[in-house]
C-alpha cells in the first residue's frame, strides 16, 4: 500500500512536461467552445449583414434570370464569365467567410496559444486498429461524449419546439404574405432559434472547457519519482553536484589563501573572525578584502599569513565589522576607512621600521 501510494499523481506538472506535451499537441482545448464561437460569429454577422447579402443575392439572380438567355457560351468567353460570376458571388459570401476564419484563428487562440506541432501530425498504427477505437468508444471519456451529445440533441429539439410552437400564429398568416414578407419573417424565426441554441451550447462549451482544463491538469500530474528522474536528467546526479560543488569550494579557498600570502595584513578578533586586506594606492581606490573566515578557516588564514610574514593585528571591533561588512574582493566600507587606515598606518611604519634596521650596519 505505502508503494502504490508513493507511486500516485500527486505533483503538479514542471514546466519541462508541460512543454513536451505541447510539442506533442497535447494541450487543453475544447472543440465545443470553438464550434459555439463560430456559430454565434455567423449569426451575428447574418443580423448585421443580412440585409446586404439579400439585395445582392437578389440582383445577382434577377439578373442571371432576366438577361442569361441572351448569353452564348463557348470556350472563348467562358472563362470570362466564370470569372465575373465567381467574384460576384465573392462580394456576397466573401465577407462571412473572412469574419468567421478570424473568429476560429482567435478563438484557438486565446485556448492554446500560437502552436504548430509535427509530432501530433505523424502517423501512429494504434489508431488504426479497430480494437483500439472501440476501446475509446466504450472506455468512460466515450461513453461521457455520448451523454453530452445526447443531452445536445434533446436540448435543441426542445429550444426549437419552445421557438416554433410560440410562432404557430404568426405562421398561419403567411397564407395572405407575399415572398418577401415571409422570407423576412423567416429569417427573423431563424436568427431567434439559432441565438438561443447558441447561448445553451455556450452554457456547456464554457463547461466542457472548465473540464477538459481540469482532465488535462489531471493526466499531467507526476509522481515523486518523476519528478526526481527529471531533475536527475536536467542537473545532473546529486552525488556529482555535490562533488562538484566540493571541488569549487575547495579550489574557492585554494584561491583565498594563495591571495592571504599577497595580503598587507590580517585583523583578528582574535580567535572566531579573520579579515586578509590588501591596498596598493597606485591601483585601488580603497583597500579590498582578498580573504576572510570564521573559526577554523580564521586559523588557517593566520597560519598562511605568519608563514607568508604578514603581519596579524588583534582588533576586535574592526575585525567582525569588516566580516561582516564586506565579501571577498569587495572594497571596506567607507564608515570603517578610519579604522581600516589605523592599522594600515601601523603595519607600514612597522615595515619601514623593519626596512631601515635591515640597512644599519652590524656591529661586532
Amino acid at each position: 500500500m505505502a508503494e502504490e501510494s508513493f507511486q500516485e499523481k500527486t505533483e503538479q506538472a514542471t514546466p519541462k512536461r508541460r512543454e513536451d506535451a505541447r510539442r506533442k499537441g497535447q494541450v487543453a482545448r475544447s472543440n465545443e467552445l470553438s464550434s459555439v464561437a463560430i456559430l454565434l460569429a455567423g449569426l451575428l454577422i447574418l443580423a448585421a449583414l443580412g440585409p446586404y447579402m439579400y439585395n445582392r443575392l437578389s440582383l445577382f439572380t434577377i439578373d442571371m434570370l432576366t438577361h442569361g438567355y441572351a448569353i452564348q457560351l463557348d470556350g472563348l468567353n467562358m472563362h470570362r464569365y466564370a470569372l465575373t460570376w465567381a467574384a460576384q458571388y465573392a462580394r456576397i459570401v466573401g465577407p462571412v467567410v473572412v469574419l468567421l476564419v478570424v473568429v476560429a484563428l482567435l478563438v484557438n487562440y486565446a485556448q492554446v496559444g500560437i502552436l504548430c506541432s509535427v509530432e501530433a501530425l505523424v502517423p501512429k498504427p494504434e489508431r488504426l486498429s479497430p480494437l483500439n477505437g472501440m476501446r475509446r468508444i466504450i472506455s468512460s471519456k466515450g461513453l461521457v461524449e455520448l451523454a453530452k451529445g445526447l443531452f445536445k440533441v434533446g436540448a435543441v429539439a426542445f429550444i426549437a419546439y419552445i421557438t416554433i410552437s410560440g410562432e404557430l400564429d404568426l405562421m398561419i398568416g403567411f397564407m395572405d404574405m407575399s415572398v418577401g414578407q415571409i422570407m423576412s419573417l423567416c429569417g427573423g424565426l431563424i436568427l431567434r432559434l439559432g441565438f438561443r441554441v447558441a447561448m445553451l451550447l455556450l452554457v456547456m462549451a464554457v463547461l466542457d472547457y472548465a473540464f477538459q482544463r481540469y482532465d488535462y491538469e489531471k493526466n499531467l500530474r507526476m509522481t515523486h519519482q518523476e519528478v526526481r528522474e527529471e531533475l536527475k536528467q536536467q542537473e545532473g546526479d546529486p552525488m556529482v553536484r555535490a562533488r562538484v560543488r566540493s571541488l569549487q569550494r575547495e579550489m574557492s579557498q585554494r584561491r583565498m589563501m594563495a591571495d592571504v600570502e599577497t595580503a598587507d595584513v590580517v585583523v583578528t578578533n582574535p580567535t572566531h573572525v579573520a579579515v586578509a586586506l590588501k591596498y596598493a594606492p597606485e591601483s585601488m581606490r580603497a583597500p579590498r578584502v582578498v580573504a576572510k573566515g570564521q573559526r577554523l578557516m580564521a586559523e588557517r588564514i593566520k597560519e598562511v599569513a605568519r608563514q607568508a610574514s604578514v603581519p596579524v593585528v588583534e582588533n576586535k571591533a574592526l575585525g567582525r565589522a569588516l566580516y561582516a561588512a564586506a565579501r571577498i574582493g569587495d572594497e571596506v566600507p567607507e564608515e570603517l576607512y578610519r579604522a581600516v587606515a589605523q592599522v594600515l598606518a601601523f603595519v607600514f611604519r612597522m615595515k619601514q621600521d623593519a626596512a631601515g634596521a635591515m640597512r644599519q650596519p652590524g656591529r661586532r
